[in-house]
């Protein structure tokens, strides 16, 4: 799947970036990379940009960027999930 595939309120999981050089580089430098938890805020009416929320930062995406991340879907909007750090244990044994 595909992150311009997204509705406002899923969340997932970067699989993949298949985009061009350029724009692969800027968005692993932004931090997106495989394994990080994001969360969609909103999408424009033609559905671009698209707005995505991941570890504090929020990230608006062309539609053809976003065409070029490939991702795992982990929840939808309303499910109450967390975005990320299910599975994870606290370093402090709680």
């Amino acid at each position: 799947m595909l992150l311009s595939d997204l509705n406002v309120g899923d969340k997932a999981q970067v699989t993949g970036l298949h985009a061009e050089r350029a724009v692969r580089r800027r968005i692993l430098d932004m931090g997106l990379i495989a394994g990080t938890r994001f969360k969609v805020l909103r999408v424009a009416p033609l559905g671009d940009p698209v707005e995505i929320v991941f570890k504090g930062v929020h990230v608006t995406l062309r539609k053809n960027e976003a065409a070029g991340i490939e991702v795992e879907k982990t929840g939808e909007a309303g499910d109450r999930k967390p975005m990320g750090r299910e599975g994870r244990k606290r370093w402090f044994g709680r």
